[in-house]
């Protein structure tokens, strides 16, 4: 499956980068970079629009230059343009960052080597940054975050008191804790997915709380109405067949799709492609999971003893664990494309699109349920049908994933030609193996430096989804400005690694 568009190409080139940091005050011993001259005019350039073209501005005299990462003159390191005056004097003086780590395992062909100091591709003008404020965090979201999250806590909390008022605590503690057993299993799969570029936990923590309460609990409100209407109107309440095979799936997924909806609004900028939208999918769906499983394990419990929460038990949690993860992933996987291809406003048609598989497939594992009669008719079915879309899920997940650490590697490659990168550091950061290697190689520096080079990888994962947002056009403003946050940041942190 191809997921590239003419519009987001990982080999695409749209747009400009800005060239890599000039060195004001170089290390001792440093040798000149060839080619070091500065142009007779220099031009701020304004940020890309959706073609990709840069319209020149007025000159500015001097530009703006930003700081030289490994200056010794008590500074912090990675200080860029905003911190210095708008007369320093401009010494056309440039040396590439270098490398973090030139080990066994980054090592380029003969042909390809590069001297420590090598130059790298460097643009021929000098860019200034269309936003050059310093950004601080929005203290409202925040704010408004951990609101929410206090709101759908005490709401899980509601729905587990009105549960023990109904079943009894015996039972919805055993269950609760009976839950908690295949929602370990799902969030640890999910945190597997997710190592490329985590997500923020506090996002994770709202879609997580958003499942388990939210959506809970406008299942129940919602069967509930439905099934007083249905008194109302007939006399007896809807058939099963009904309220498994359609009420369930609609009502459910809609339920869940309005939370990673939330999430592809208010976590915009973290929001980048479609494994992000699958992530938040997935923790939506296990929270969820975990609270419906409570209930119907203490049902099964209440009803039939500990044979029946067995049976139950074995059929949810063991056999399909991931059975409402595989439903909602297909909501996110649509909203993930379409934080990459639409404006917030065609997110709504992306978002309703992703909900017609999502209940398709919801409403065919319930409803095959009614037409199986046996033990052998049941095993033939989680065979020919369970087993096949549980591995088309894994498949489509590896995919996605390989997609974006594709997407990484040509994102980082082009800052490398305008020489904020080495390429042995881009094979570093963007493949597992130069990860899992350059974290064990920083572990062995002085003051165990894993934890920066954990941060370095981060840093510059963001950094390539933040490019890819800029060359297709997305809300460039906000987007710049974070482009120019997160250089700063990727500076810092080699500074940091090769530092003392």
């Amino acid at each position: 499956m191809t997921y590239p568009t003419p519009r987001d190409d990982p080999n695409s080139s749209h747009g400009r980068l800005p060239s890599g940091p000039p060195i004001l005050n170089a290390p001792p011993g440093a040798p000149s970079a060839p080619n070091s001259a500065q142009p007779e005019q220099q031009h701020a350039y304004a940020a890309p629009d959706r073609s990709g073209q840069q319209a020149p501005l007025a000159p500015q005299e001097p530009p703006l230059t930003p700081r030289d990462p490994y200056a010794t003159d008590g500074r912090a390191p990675g200080a860029d343009a905003q911190n210095a005056p708008s007369s320093a004097p401009n010494s056309g003086r440039y040396y590439p960052p270098q490398p973090v780590y030139g080990g066994p395992g980054f090592t380029q062909p003969a042909r390809d080597a590069q001297p420590q100091y090598a130059q790298p591709a460097k643009a021929p003008y000098f860019v200034q940054p269309v936003w050059s404020q310093r950004v601080k965090p929005s203290s409202v979201m925040a704010v408004l975050a951990l609101s929410a999250i206090a709101v759908l806590g005490l709401l899980l909390g509601g729905l587990i008191i009105y549960f023990v008022s109904q079943l009894g605590a015996m039972a919805v503690g055993l269950s609760f804790f009976g839950a908690l057993i295949p929602l370990a299993v799902v969030l640890a799969a999910v945190a597997w997915v997710d190592r490329w570029e985590p997500e923020p936990r506090l996002a994770l923590v709202f879609s997580f709380l958003w499942g388990a309460a939210a959506a809970a609990s406008m299942a129940l409100l919602v069967g509930l109405g439905v099934e007083v209407a249905a008194y109302l109107a007939t006399g007896s309440g809807p058939g099963a067949f009904f309220s498994a095979a359609i009420q369930a799936p609609v009502v459910e997924e809609i339920a869940k799709g309005l939370g990673i909806l939330i999430v592809f609004y208010a976590a915009r900028r973290h929001f980048d492609g479609p494994l992000d939208g699958m992530v938040y999918a997935a923790v939506i769906a296990a929270g969820f999971a975990f609270t419906e499983n409570i209930l119907y394990f203490a049902q099964a419990l209440w009803d039939g003893g500990f044979s029946g929460l067995s049976v139950t038990f074995v059929l949810r949690a063991v056999l399909s664990p991931f059975a409402h993860v595989m439903f909602t992933t297909m909501t996110g996987l649509a909203l993930g494309f379409a934080a990459r291809r639409s404006t917030s406003l065609g997110a709504l048609l992306y978002f309703l699109v992703g909900l017609v598989p999502a209940i398709l497939l919801h409403a065919l594992w319930n409803g095959a349920l009614f037409f199986i009669d046996s033990l052998g008719s049941y095993i033939v079915y989680y065979l020919l049908v369970q087993v096949p879309l549980f591995a088309g899920a894994v498949t489509l997940t590896v995919l996605v994933r390989r997609h974006e650490i594709k997407l990484t590697q040509a994102r980082l490659n082009e800052y490398a030609a305008a020489g904020w990168f080495t390429p042995a550091e881009v094979t570093m950061l963007a493949t597992w193996s130069g990860r899992r290697r350059a974290r064990a190689w920083a572990a062995t520096l002085p003051g165990d430096k894993g934890k920066v080079m954990r941060q370095f990888a981060r840093d510059a994962t963001r950094l390539a989804y933040t490019r890819q947002r800029i060359i297709t056009g997305r809300n460039h403003l906000v987007n710049r400005r974070t482009e120019q946050e997160l250089l700063a940041a990727v500076t810092t942190d080699r500074a940091v690694l090769l530092g003392p």
